[in-house]
């Protein structure tokens, strides 16, 4: 065969872009939460495959624990979805350079032939499927009935993270913000007071202020250094640890259960779980569950209204190629994007 010759079925690629993912529901928290219910299960239950994510660090230890490119592969349903989500991060574009922190590009692949079917923009996807998480997290783990939430870091995955938990709950009577570029939560606390003309919004004087008043917790900063501390949690609170480094090794070890996405990426990366256990203060045996499980109900999640609950949500690829697979149908049933020749 000639392997400059293309086939007869002149195989295509589906391209979407920001506003194609948005225009078939994907700047919304709906599409998000469900997809990642089934996924997590199926994740739980040992369905999907997912190899363990590379980190490209071209300046090595020196550089910022948030420059980076990860390289995220899954498998997803049956026959279902494979795919890669290519996600780049410097910590200071959008002082540098005015643009978000993180970009990235999802692919695609038919399982059937492993041949690229979709490839779409997947900074969008990767925000709300962050928060999707947890709101989806918070459902089970969050007290019945909260009321204020606390948000540290108020740039896209934060204010995304704030969207979702109100379009999700609408018992949410105030929001707690505070980000160490102050223009950014009194930015993000306007456009929140705009929106939502019955919700209250207090911009906090420092990040334990905002905490402290948090039913639930949402840090989503670029910190590599710790600075939460245990006894800032109010009892019955939940933090969803989206920045991962935020929190101090004593919160883990205080709170009355803690909830990982998936253990084999929590423990890597010295992260703080993973420094954790190789100081023998932390294990498998010591975690609660994973979110899979408790949304499957194989484990359970809040018992009682006093708990103090953390989640370690690391971020897997089957989040991210579960939700762009549900894009990708949306947007085939919608005629959204732009087809192009893969030959």
């Amino acid at each position: 065969m000639d392997p400059n010759a293309a086939p007869a079925d002149k195989p295509e690629i589906l391209y979407l872009s920001r506003g194609d993912v948005a225009s078939v529901g994907g700047d919304r928290s709906d599409l998000y939460v469900r997809a990642l219910d089934e996924a997590l299960q199926q994740h739980a239950l040992g369905r999907t495959v997912q190899p363990l994510k590379p980190y490209l660090r071209t300046q090595g230890k020196a550089g910022h624990i948030a420059d980076r490119i990860i390289a995220m592969p899954a498998h997803v349903g049956d026959p279902g979805m494979s795919g890669l989500k290519w996600i780049g991060s410097k910590h200071d574009n959008p002082a540098r350079t005015g643009r978000e922190r993180a970009s990235a590009v999802i692919v695609l692949n038919d399982p059937a032939t492993n041949y690229p079917v979709a490839i779409m923009e997947g900074g969008l996807i990767s925000a709300w499927r962050t928060a999707a998480v947890t709101a989806l997290a918070a459902r089970h783990l969050a007290r019945p009935g909260f009321t204020d939430v606390a948000l540290v870091g108020c740039g896209v995955i934060g204010s995304t993270q704030i969207a979702a938990l109100l379009q999700q709950f609408g018992g949410i009577g105030t929001v707690h913000l505070y980000d160490t570029r102050g223009d950014a939560a009194e930015a993000l606390a306007a456009r929140l007071a705009a929106e939502h003309p019955n919700l209250g919004v207090v911009v906090a004087e420092s990040a334990e202020q905002a905490v402290r008043a948090g039913d639930v917790v949402v840090p989503c900063t670029v910190t590599d250094s710790p600075y939460i501390e245990a006894d800032w949690l109010k009892p019955g609170s939940f933090l969803a640890n989206v920045s991962i480094m935020d929190v101090h090794k004593e919160v883990f070890l205080a709170a009355d259960k803690v909830v990982v996405d998936d253990w084999e990426q929590s423990n890597r990366e010295k992260k703080v779980i993973n420094q954790l256990v190789l100081e023998g203060r932390f294990s498998r045996e010591a975690l609660h569950a994973e979110l899979g499980e408790i949304l499957a109900g194989t484990r359970p999640g809040r018992e009682d209204d006093g708990e103090r609950i953390v989640l370690n949500p690391m971020g897997m690829a089957v989040e991210d190629i579960a939700c762009a697979a549900e894009v990708y149908r949306r947007a085939l049933a919608a005629g959204a994007g732009t087809r192009l020749d893969l030959y």
